[in-house]
């Protein structure tokens, strides 16, 4: 250990080791928490090695602020709700900053930033892209809209003459996304648009194409009209700007074409998600202070928080496995008293942290005015923090959650998604309404109302409406003391949160309650039990996990958890627990929709949920639970169909031989076709630019040609080329060759003749070789690690090598294992691709490039 500036320090392995002895053996826990919460420094000394040194950091801080205020909590008081993980957990980016002098951050989970309806100047749109990524690097993420930008064909007036629409946009903001690193992590970002967009049908469409706008979430705002329009079968007309009386653009529209898309796509891909935008805006109590500023113009990345412009959000969850006594037995109750106290403290913790975080956007505000670069340079990031401090201060708004509701209702002897389930849920709720409620008007009625907050304003609001129906005496104490919050409650996924705190995530029930991981062994060791050995002579354990609470009913229930069972003895289990039927899989989907449409009425911003679906499921049962959630008072809904999307925990059946799996590229023709469908991807290596144009077939490369492109005119091909064919003809000599056909903007075809030849020959030659591992079945994360391994002579041919291997990991299935592969920050071997990076699933870092 070594001391700087008077505080100890830690190796990463004295950490770990605290770490996980404070989480029971729990090694992902432990690995996650160091990563992302424990207390560092800019150069990555680490000052925590367990997180109990965290929740000391975290009361001493929100003691401090209590101190400014009538009866203030003591620091003890603080602690003993926040220790453990056991029953308050401020969530994500209040662990890692409450308390950190040493990095310049900000404490909100969620921002959303905007233009005014009107602006969708290329300023604007540009002003937005780089407020976006000042807000990723403080470790926000970011939600905003595009139904500000004119449709594509629009006239401009520029040397454009029209508009290239919103699509190029979403590219550009994905793209921002990517580049911006958070601390192990990239960006997050929500695009979202209005189905009232004449573009509407281009965005749906977007993500369709390989490697296209793989940083960013997309949603649709779907309004009443629409979707009433699909239920009769009928037209719908879009306008530009939306729901303008005097429209520039109108486009009609078969409603039910629209919807099919939404729907097809989401059953492909698991996006678009869906924002019924009506249900939202006339819902929202935050909206009706409309006038003053608050007017919701998208959500955050996970779509729990919809927000105004340049206001931001603190998320905490309550742990509602804590308030079970008995658990998993016959006498298994609820501590409503208990749960009653703790959500008043909660909110006012939650209050306590929006003063924190004023004082670190005071101090983001000061380093920016520190900063050498000239003023206007800064004055974008300047004005940026400045309109967010403004919104924070004027509507104080709180995110107040939950977690382990699924295990909640296990540990009740409960059946996640049965009706009697669904009613406690309900009620549970309901409880964490009118109690967040009633502790801010209390703290309002101590320490003042948000700014602009009016009564009148609010009363017809159904919402409030709903508070009054159950608690009357509520309603009328907030007319006379106001309320020191102008939104309070969400529930969000809390996947990391749900780590620390080891149950299931958010409102989801659990996922698995036994799965499986793998762990590398020494082959010498001759204790090792030795599952199978991989292709370059490596040996793999697999064993088996138990959820964390499973578990628990396990010991509640004399089995014994050491015990190394077979498949048919946990199957055995599985059924005999109140687990059983009860996973994101089994859950009757529409119960499900039910349950968060019924919740969503005690909830004023909204829900993070996924509808887990079987892979086999017919596209239309996504469309008809979209239907059932729009008329449950859903606010959104996301679907997930098992297989669309890889990189999920892996079932716990037997292992699958690896000449049982077959090969995805089998059916690859042998024989090159005549014309391949192809992308074109530009890469910046060492400030050089380079090009490859990837022949797919079936959406999987095929071959590859690549090198440096041509000089700033794009005289080989224009900037705004991204797809087109490559074609097999011959030249006079009557030798193959391999042409590049696009689509002009005129509508003609344009042909770049000899790509082979367009680059330098060793170039070309090594392109060959990589093609032909491609076309003859090898998995592209191989043929890609294969590329990165080549030992090249020059520092060209090694440039070139790395543009390839970018160019290809875009290719790359999401959740594929990265085999032979070691994790920079902790060693693991357990990494998986996502959108093109490696992705550590012990850790949580990221490298890309």
């Amino acid at each position: 250990m070594e001391m700087i500036n008077d505080l100890k320090t830690y190796t990463y392995e004295e950490a770990l080791a605290d770490a996980l002895n404070y989480f029971k053996g729990d090694d992902l826990a432990a690995q996650v928490w160091i990563n992302k919460y424990a207390l560092k420094d800019s150069e990555g000394n680490i000052y925590e090695s367990n997180p109990d040194q965290m929740h000391r950091r975290l009361s001493r801080e929100i003691a401090r602020v209590e101190n400014k205020y009538a009866n203030p909590v003591s620091e003890n008081d603080i602690y003993d709700l926040i220790k453990d993980f056991k029953y308050i957990v401020p969530q994500g980016s209040p662990m890692a900053g409450i308390g950190n002098d040493f990095q310049t951050g900000s404490l909100s989970n969620c921002f959303v930033i905007g233009n005014d309806d009107n602006s969708d100047s290329y300023g604007g749109i540009l002003k937005i892209d780089q407020e976006q990524v000042q807000l990723m690097k403080r470790r926000g993420g970011v939600g905003h809209d595009l139904s500000h930008i004119r449709p594509k064909g629009s006239a401009v007036k520029n040397s454009a003459l029209t508009s290239t629409g919103l699509v190029p946009f979403m590219e550009r903001y994905s793209n921002s996304t990517r580049e911006v690193a958070q601390d192990g992590r990239r960006g997050a970002l929500m695009l979202s648009v209005s189905i009232n967009h004449p573009d509407a049908e281009d965005f749906i469409d977007a993500k369709l194409e390989q490697g296209k706008v793989t940083g960013a979430n997309v949603s649709v705002r779907i309004d009443d009209d629409f979707m009433r329009a699909v239920a009769a079968d009928t037209s719908y007309v879009q306008k530009y700007p939306i729901k303008s009386d005097n429209p520039k653009v109108t486009k009609e529209v078969k409603a039910g074409h629209l919807w099919s898309k939404i729907v097809h796509n989401a059953w492909k891909s698991a996006e678009p998600g869906i924002l019924f935008w009506d249900t939202i805006i006339n819902q929202s109590v935050a909206d009706c202070y409309a006038e003053e500023g608050f007017k919701t113009v998208s959500t955050n990345p996970c779509g729990e928080i919809p927000l105004c412009a340049y206001d931001s959000c603190r998320l905490l969850a309550i742990n509602l496995y804590s308030y079970v006594e008995n658990p998993f037995t016959e006498e298994a109750s609820f501590n409503f008293p208990l749960f009653t106290s703790h959500i008043s403290m909660a909110q006012r913790i939650m209050d306590d942290i929006i003063d924190l975080e004023l004082e670190k956007i005071d101090t983001i505000l000061a380093k920016i005015e520190d900063d050498p670069e000239n003023q206007s340079v800064k004055r974008v990031e300047r004005e940026l923090w400045q309109n967010i401090k403004h919104k924070a201060e004027q509507g104080r708004r709180t995110g107040i959650g939950i977690t382990a509701e699924g295990d909640m209702l296990a540990a009740l002897g409960l059946t996640y998604g049965a009706e009697d389930a669904n009613k406690f849920s309900v009620k549970v709720h309901q409880m964490l309404a009118v109690e967040t409620y009633r502790a801010s008007v209390y703290m309002a009625r101590d320490r003042g109302a948000f700014p602009v907050y009016n009564f009148e304003k609010e009363v017809n609001n159904p919402f409030i409406q709903r508070l009054k129906e159950v608690d009357e005496k509520l309603y009328y104490d907030m007319g006379e003391y106001g309320r020191r919050n102008i939104a309070l409650l969400t529930i969000a996924p809390t996947g990391t949160t749900s780590l620390m705190t080891q149950t299931t995530s958010g409102i989801e029930p659990v996922f698995l309650p036994v799965y499986k991981r793998r762990r590398k062994v020494n082959p010498n060791d001759k204790n090792a039990t030795i599952d199978f050995v991989d292709e370059i002579g490596d040996s793999w354990e697999e064993y088996t996990v138990f959820h964390h609470k499973f578990k628990t009913w396990m010991t509640v229930n004399g089995l014994d958890t050491e015990v190394n069972y077979s498949q048919s003895e946990i199957d055995e289990l599985i059924k005999k627990s109140p687990y059983y039927k009860a996973t994101s899989n089994d859950v009757d989907w529409v119960s499900k929709v039910h349950l968060q449409g019924a919740v969503q009425q005690w909830v004023d911003h909204s829900i993070s949920v996924t509808i887990n679906l079987p892979n086999d499921v017919d596209e239309a049962l996504v469309g008809e639970l979209y239907m059932e959630a729009w008329k449950s008072g859903c606010k959104g809904l996301t679907v997930y169909r098992d297989g669309s999307r890889s990189g999920v925990l892996i079932a716990n059946d037997a292992p699958e031989k690896e000449e049982e799996k077959g090969n995805e590229f089998q059916n690859f023709p042998t024989k090159r076709p005549e014309i391949l469908e192809a992308d074109v991807v530009r890469l910046q290596n060492n400030k050089e630019k380079w090009i490859a144009f990837i022949g797919l077939i079936d959406g999987k490369p095929y071959e590859i040609f690549t090198g440096l492109a041509d000089d700033e005119d794009g005289i080989l091909i224009p900037r705004w080329v991204n797809n087109g064919f490559i074609i097999k003809a011959q030249n006079a000599e009557g030798k193959s060759r391999y042409d590049f056909q696009y689509i002009n903007k005129r509508g003609y075809k344009t042909t770049i003749e000899g790509l082979s030849h367009k680059f330098e020959q060793e170039y070309w030659n090594y392109a060959k070789l990589i093609s032909g591992t491609l076309r003859h079945g090898m998995p592209i994360e191989k043929a890609v690690h294969l590329i990165s391994t080549l030992q090249l002579d020059t520092e060209a041919i090694n440039t070139w090598k790395n543009g390839v291997a970018r160019a290809l990991k875009r290719y790359i299935v999401d959740g594929t294992e990265a085999k032979n592969q070691k994790c920079e920050n902790c060693n693991s071997t357990n990494l998986i691709y996502q959108e093109g990076c490696l992705s550590c699933k012990d850790c949580g870092s990221s490298k890309c490039g």
